[in-house]
Parts: structure tokens; C-alpha cells; sequence
């Protein structure tokens, strides 16, 4: 790995706090923070896996 893609770095620190966020709503007994940490942590990883497919396709990775 010769350089950093920062955008992963983004997208990898934004999924962190999400399970964490998912954590605390846990401990808080929040179905609302569960559902909406959850929906967050899917859309983060869905961005995430469509930059990687779209920066293979154009040789960046």
C-alpha cells in the first residue's frame, strides 16, 4: 500500500462511530438511536463499497 486513501480513511472512522453509536443507543435503550445508528452504518457502508467499485472501474485502486 503506497498512499493513503483518505476517503476510506473517512468512510472507516464514520462506520466506527456509528457502531458506537449503536452501542450507546443500546445502553440507553433507544429503539429509535438503534434503528437510525443502523441506517447510518448501512448507508456509510454502501457509499463506501460504491466509491471502491467506481475507483477500480477507473484504475485508481
Amino acid at each position: 500500500m503506497r498512499e493513503i486513501k483518505w476517503v476510506f480513511v473517512f468512510f472507516s472512522l464514520a462506520a466506527f462511530l456509528s457502531m458506537c453509536g449503536i452501542g450507546v443507543a443500546i445502553g440507553a435503550q433507544s429503539v429509535v438511536g438503534i434503528l437510525g445508528c443502523t441506517a447510518l452504518l448501512i448507508a456509510i457502508m454502501g457509499f463506501g463499497f460504491k466509491t471502491k467499485k467506481k475507483m477500480r472501474e477507473e484504475g485508481k485502486l
